[in-house]
């Protein structure tokens, strides 16, 4: 590696093939069907067990129902669904007739909705029934919107007099046999929106071969995934995470996958590892975190776990060293984005780093730049910059974002990161959550990792607030292990314990206990609430 901190893979990037006319919900299908899978097991959710041949069947389905209704090529379709096959079918179906679905938060207010559906202007919306109630109130006052299709309950078949059609209706009563759209690799193939955790979501656009793409980079690869895993993802699939790790990753090689739409809470976890026994399970930080804390954790004699992945927030090393104790298996922590769908900077099997989010997946190309936008030497902190084939193609509707983000064949992460003298990348926060004390740069990252080693704390958020002069130092708000009382006198020892093992800069001026930390529907810290709290 150079003086400069930049990683380059281009030497031997992997070969990624992907012909000019393609369509992703079409190959991730019929690859199974050509390999003699249709009677394997591809999907089991909260109310039976799918096949992928019955999986196809659907998909066709979905594809002549959506067709059936009107809707043309390169419209948009809102999918508001929970985690059952409802979701991989619509998902599927939409990309396979050449109609683009957008994958939306399931937990987010009646508000966000009417923004994603005005800004879409999407035709339908198919929505589980338990989370129509947020979208009554829009229903017939928005005027691109169409038809109103709802998962898991009865509904007026046929859609007249401003009922809502019924999702199975449709499919029952749709031909088996479909044809996929002439799409090409470069077409506009499915939406995310962003979190909006720093302001309006923005409706990312993926093409075609962006699926497969994260799947031959990091699934096999990095991963390992392989046709006789049982997954399971504790990410939803509405996020660009849990849309690789419980769709694309699984479909690409026949795995099984494992769904669940209520909360990941621990005892909903632990159900369903000990259950359905899942050899790969994906999650974010605050739930593993939660795991380890519950006192129901159970032995590793009940579970087969044989690799688990992280990503939405940097993984403090505790959590990964006393997980790996506990069950036997690393945790792969990464990086990746709705702009980028999924993992480009991972730890990798029997060369993890906990404390790190690792090295580069070959393929993609990372760079550390400064305000200046130059590299930064090694061991300094800069922005983050990715590029890869995996890149979204834009944000809809949104020309000033775009050109922000995305710099030519560059997209600006928004993280802070340094790379330490072994080429293991170093989050340092996002870029607006550093802080500058005495005139130095403190990543609020490195403060929380301190406190959760204490045996006290489950969860930590740092932030920075104006002392008496004004000037910033580091506020820490703090969630407590369950049975331990906040008290003055812990405050004071959580102060050491950082002094303890950072720099004494760093420690947190004010420590205030709370009940639970603001976050978004993806586990992320909102820090930007805490600040408002703060101020």
């Amino acid at each position: 590696m150079s003086g400069l901190s930049t990683v380059d893979h281009r030497e031997s990037p992997p070969r990624i093939d992907i012909p000019r006319n393609y369509n992703a919900a079409h190959d991730l299908l019929e690859r199974n069907l050509q390999a003699g899978r249709a009677a394997k097991v591809a999907y089991i959710d909260d109310h039976g067990s799918y096949t992928y041949g019955e999986l196809a069947q659907r998909v066709n389905r979905c594809s002549n129902a959506l067709l059936g209704l009107g809707l043309e090529a390169e419209q948009r379709v809102l999918l508001c669904i929970l985690d059952t096959i409802d979701f991989p079918t619509a998902f599927l179906g939409s990309i396979k007739a050449g109609i683009v679905p957008i994958a939306a938060n399931t937990l987010l207010t009646t508000a966000d909705y009417e923004y994603m559906l005005r800004d879409s202007r999407a035709r339908a919306l198919i929505v589980s029934a338990p989370l129509l109630q947020a979208f009554a109130p829009l229903l017939g006052r928005l005027p691109h919107l169409k038809h109103v299709i709802v998962c898991g309950a009865a509904a007026d078949p046929s859609g007249a007099g401003g009922e809502h059609h019924g999702f199975a209706h449709l499919l029952a009563a749709a031909p088996v046999g479909f044809a996929p759209a002439a799409t090409t690799c470069d077409d506009m193939c499915f939406w995310l929106y962003s979190s909006g955790s720093t302001g309006a979501p923005k409706g990312t656009v993926h093409t075609q071969s962006s699926l497969i793409t994260t799947a031959e980079l990091y699934a096999w690869p990095i991963l390992g995934i392989r046709e006789e895993d049982v997954v399971f993802s504790a990410a939803k699939l509405f996020f660009a995470y849990g849309l690789g790790n419980a769709l694309s990753f699984p479909l690409a090689v026949g795995a099984t996958t494992v769904l669940m739409a209520e909360r990941p809470t621990p005892a909903a976890v632990f159900a369903r590892l000990i259950q359905h026994q899942p050899t790969i399970f994906y999650a974010v930080p605050t739930l593993f975190a939660a795991l380890l804390a519950s006192p129901d954790l159970p032995p590793r004699s009940q579970v087969r776990l044989r690799v688990c992945a992280s990503a939405g927030e940097a993984l403090p090393a505790d959590i990964g060293r006393r997980w790996t104790e506990h069950f036997g298996v690393e945790i792969l922590d990464g990086l990746g984005s709705t702009e980028m769908l999924h993992i480009f900077l991972s730890n990798s099997p029997r060369n993890v780093r906990y404390g790190t989010s690792g090295k580069p997946v070959p393929g993609y190309e990372l760079r550390i730049v400064g305000d200046d936008g130059r590299p930064v030497a090694p061991g300094q902190v800069g922005e983050l910059q990715i590029r890869g084939p995996a890149s979204a193609a834009t944000y809809w509707n949104n020309r000033a974002k775009s050109r922000e983000t995305f710099e030519g064949q560059w997209t600006r992460s928004g993280d802070k990161y340094s790379i330490d003298g072994e080429g293991f990348f170093i989050y340092a926060g996002r870029t607006d959550d550093m802080l500058k004390v005495g005139g130095i740069y403190v990543s609020p990252v490195e403060v929380e990792a301190a406190l959760i080693t204490h045996p006290a704390v489950l969860e930590a958020a740092v932030i920075g607030k104006a002392d008496e002069e004004k000037l910033i130092k580091p506020a820490a708000y703090v969630v407590l292990k369950p049975g331990r009382p906040a008290s003055t006198g812990l405050a004071e020892e959580l102060r050491q314990h950082v002094k303890s093992r950072l720099a004494p800069y760093k420690y947190p001026r004010w420590i205030e206990f709370i009940d639970e930390l603001p976050k978004t529907a993806t586990g992320k810290i909102q820090r930007y609430k805490l600040r408002q709290r703060a101020a």
